[in-house]
């Protein structure tokens, strides 16, 4: 855990990433928020808390007496969502800075693929 971010929306990442990277498929289970707290050891009001943020964002949904599972679609919000975020807290720096150094697109990406980042 992160001491310098809520618990909340670390639990409500962590779940994120699950189902980004496909460990929690489109249709499947999250895991319940007794699971969460004693995994986590807090208090399930605080796991409770970022389970419902995920419902407010429309990432996972509650099935009456079931449980709470993953919307069909949210995969693919989740990765729009994250590259949007992405583009606005690397990239548009990124060429903010490289402007100002004199660096054009072309020398910028081939700096990149120097670093490995793109393939």
């Amino acid at each position: 855990m992160d001491e310098t971010r809520p618990i909340f929306l670390q639990i409500a990442e962590q779940i994120e990433n699950e189902i980004v990277v496909g460990a929690i498929a489109e249709d499947a289970a999250i895991p319940s928020i007794n699971e969460l707290a004693a995994f986590h050891r807090i208090n399930p009001a605080t796991a409770l808390k970022g389970v419902n943020r995920l419902v407010e964002q429309g990432v996972v949904a509650k099935r009456r007496g079931v449980g709470m599972f993953v919307v069909p679609g949210a995969r693919e919000r989740l990765v729009a969502r994250r590259r949007d975020e992405f583009a606005a807290d690397y990239l548009r720096p990124l060429i903010a800075e490289a402007a100002k150094l004199g660096i054009g697109v072309d020398e910028l990406a081939g700096m990149l693929r120097g670093e490995r980042i793109l393939s």
